[in-house]
This record gives C-alpha cells, sequence and structure tokens, in this order.
C-alpha cells in the first residue's frame, strides 16, 4: 500500500510543495489563485480520499490538521506571526534577482544571451536543465513551444508553462546525471536537443548518446561574473544562498568568506564545488525556496 507522500509524489506537483515537517502544502505565490486552482483541487482530493483532516488558508496554502476548530487556528496563525517576524530578522541573501520572501538579493552574475542558428525540426524532443536555456531559445526560435519538453526539475517546468511550451516530463531527480538516468528509457531511439549554457556540470549528454538515444547541444547563453568598485561586505552569520556552481565562483571574486557565513548550495552537484574551507548544507530540494526555509531552519 502506497503512504501519502508516494500518493502525493505521483501528483508531479508544479505550483505547491509538499512541506513534510510542518505538514504542509505551500503555494508559489509568484502565480495566481487560477493557476494553483487545478492543484489545489488535486491535493484536496487526495486528502479527503484518504481520510485526512485538513483546512486550506486564505492564502491558499492547505495544512494537514487533526483539528479543524477555531483554537488551532488561532494558534497556528500566533505561531506564524512570530515566525515571521524572526525570520525577518535573518540575513539570507540569494545571489541573482529573483525575489524568494525573507532573503534579500544579491546578484553577483549576468546571463549573456548567444546568438545561434538551429533548425529544430530534426529533433524528437527538447531536453532543459536550466531555465535560462528556455528565456534564451524563446528568444531565438518560437517554434521550440511545438516540441516535446523534458525538464529537470518542477522550477524549469513552470516557466515551460507559462511560455505555453509542450510539457512531456518534469525529472523527479533534479540532478543532472540522476535526470538522464530518468530519460533513457524515454527517450530511447530518439533524436533530441539539449538546450543549455556554456557550462554544465553534469555528463548528461555522454550518459544518453550511450543509451541509444542520438543527443545534440544547443549551447545558448553563458554566466558572467559582475564586477564590483569594492568587495562585497556581508554581517556576521550571513546565510548565503548558492544556486549554481557560477555562484560560488562569482561570489567568491567579489566577497572574502567570513568563518561566520554559512553556506546552501541548492543541490548535490553544486556542493561539489565549494573550495575546502567552506562546508555547504544541501536544500531539501532544488527550488530557491526551499533553499531559504533550510537556511531558516539552520538559524532557529
Amino acid at each position: 500500500m502506497q503512504t501519502l507522500e508516494q500518493h502525493i509524489e505521483d501528483l508531479g506537483l508544479l505550483y505547491y510543495e509538499y512541506n513534510p515537517k510542518t505538514h504542509t502544502f505551500e503555494p508559489d505565490k509568484n502565480y495566481s489563485k487560477e493557476v494553483l486552482y487545478f492543484e489545489l483541487i488535486n491535493i484536496t482530493h487526495l486528502l479527503s480520499s484518504q481520510g485526512v483532516t485538513f483546512f486550506v488558508q486564505d492564502d491558499k496554502t492547505i495544512v494537514i490538521s487533526k483539528s479543524r476548530s477555531l483554537w488551532s487556528k488561532i494558534k497556528r496563525s500566533v505561531q506564524k506571526h512570530f515566525e515571521e517576524k524572526k525570520n525577518s530578522k535573518m540575513n539570507i541573501y540569494i545571489l541573482n534577482d529573483k525575489k524568494v520572501k525573507w532573503a534579500q538579493n544579491l546578484p553577483v552574475f549576468a546571463i549573456q544571451p548567444i546568438q545561434q542558428t538551429i533548425n529544430l525540426e530534426a529533433y524528437d524532443a527538447l531536453i532543459f536543465t536550466s531555465k535560462n536555456a528556455i528565456y534564451a531559445i524563446d528568444a531565438l526560435d518560437k517554434t521550440w513551444k511545438k516540441k516535446p519538453a523534458y525538464v529537470i526539475a518542477p522550477q524549469t517546468a513552470k516557466i515551460v508553462k507559462q511560455l505555453k511550451g509542450t510539457l512531456k516530463f518534469a525529472g523527479k531527480e533534479k540532478h543532472g546525471n540522476g535526470f538522464a538516468s530518468e530519460l533513457k528509457e524515454k527517450l530511447k531511439k530518439q533524436k533530441v536537443l539539449y538546450i543549455r549554457g556554456a557550462e554544465v556540470v553534469s555528463d548528461l549528454v555522454n550518459i544518453l548518446n550511450s543509451s541509444e538515444i542520438v543527443c545534440d547541444e544547443l549551447i545558448v547563453y553563458e554566466t558572467i561574473c559582475r564586477e564590483f568598485s569594492n568587495k562585497i561586505i556581508l554581517p556576521k552569520n550571513a546565510t548565503i544562498i548558492f544556486s549554481s556552481p557560477s555562484t560560488i565562483k562569482c561570489f567568491l571574486a567579489n566577497c572574502d568568506w567570513d568563518e561566520s557565513f554559512k553556506a546552501i548550495a541548492i543541490g548535490k552537484t553544486t556542493a561539489q564545488f565549494f573550495p575546502p574551507h567552506i562546508t555547504p548544507i544541501v536544500a531539501d530540494t532544488t527550488s530557491l525556496e526551499s533553499c531559504v526555509k533550510k537556511a531558516i531552519e539552520i538559524n532557529a
């Protein structure tokens, strides 16, 4: 018999993320209630069918709770108020310009598109491991939207959906080589195009090409470190979130690491690229929101 967590995984959620520590389904606040509605219905139907007691907050967060009483909701509301007050005092930094609650933005790199000419008609499917690659190909050739898109994680899948592409599969492994293993059977005997940045850290192409798949590559952008006129100075005990190997390189080129700092890596692959004197903590999932949650957790 499947566990509740397995049932949740089968839903293939993109816009909600389940937090097993708080027993909540938290919506991506960057999307409208209309976008969230379909997944909200699927989640509540699943919980009801499993006999799980829950309630839906005004912000569309779904809370698994043994009690629906008014006192239970008031207690949760008070706890949330004090947590938010505490979280607002934490010095958490994201090294790009994406807005995530409780974190400050410190962009240390820029994305430089690379002009390319390509005939997408030659390919059965497209592979993406980066949202920047999706934005870049969208600027180059709108016909990508007609091709089945295989993406590494829900955060990338959201961009495909947002730009009206054809989402075929979102990986569960969320790491390059693991994602390649997920694709081996799905793409067998097909010719596919991996659209990517100039720097990659996985062996995805070789894995697929050795698995009865023809996988070509197209580089559509590169990451450029920003140059600051003065060294970045952050407060003691700051927590810095690193979302790629490039962010490690660009941050350390502009800021001296203090032993009081804490590092959060978005995934296992990024964690491998830290210098020996920095030991990162890996987020539970490969999203910036999950990174911020991990930062709050280790600073609690």
